[in-house]
C-alpha cells in the first residue's frame, strides 16, 4: 500500500468481542484512527448460534443480551474517545461474525479498511480463523488481521 492509499483511509472498522487478539485489533485500530484522522467504527456480532432454542424465540432474552453487547460496545467507545479518536461509532448486527460484518455491515458503513483480530474468545468457532479467513477472502476492502 502506498502513502496516498494509507492518507486516503478515512474509515476503520474493527471487530471486537473479549479475545486477546480482538484487544489487540481494537488498540492497533486506535492507532491506526488516531494517525489518519479517521472514523473509527466497532463492530460485534450478536451469535444467536449460542443461544439454545428458548433463548432465541425469547425476545426478552435477546434484547437483553443485545442490552449487554451494547453497554460492552460502549465502553469501548469511551476508551477510543479517551485515547484520542476523534469520531468513534458501534455497531451490533447479529447472525454469523464473518458472514454478517462482509454482507451486512461493510455495505452498510463501506470502510476503507477492516482491522480484526485472528482468534475469538467466544462463538462454536471458538478459533476466530475461519471467520478472519472468511472476511479476507470476502469483504470488499483491505482488511488487516492482527495475532
Amino acid at each position: 500500500m502506498d502513502t496516498e492509499s494509507v492518507k486516503n483511509i478515512k474509515k476503520i472498522l474493527v471487530g471486537v468481542d473479549d479475545s486477546a487478539d480482538a484487544q489487540l485489533a481494537f488498540r492497533v485500530a486506535m492507532r491506526r484512527a488516531i494517525d489518519l484522522n479517521a472514523t473509527l467504527y466497532i463492530v460485534s456480532v450478536l451469535e444467536k448460534d449460542e443461544m439454545n432454542v428458548f433463548q432465541v424465540l425469547d425476545d426478552d432474552y435477546v434484547h437483553g443480551e443485545r442490552e449487554e453487547l451494547k453497554k460492552h460496545l460502549l465502553r469501548y467507545q469511551k476508551i477510543a474517545e479517551e485515547a484520542g479518536v476523534i469520531d468513534v461509532r458501534i455497531v451490533i448486527a447479529e447472525g454469523d461474525p464473518g458472514e454478517t460484518i462482509v454482507k451486512e455491515v461493510i455495505p452498510s458503513i463501506n470502510p476503507d479498511l477492516l482491522i480484526i483480530g485472528a482468534l475469538s474468545k467466544q462463538g462454536i468457532r471458538k478459533y476466530f480463523g475461519s471467520q478472519a479467513a472468511y472476511m479476507a477472502k470476502y469483504a470488499p476492502c483491505s482488511v488487516f488481521v492482527v495475532r
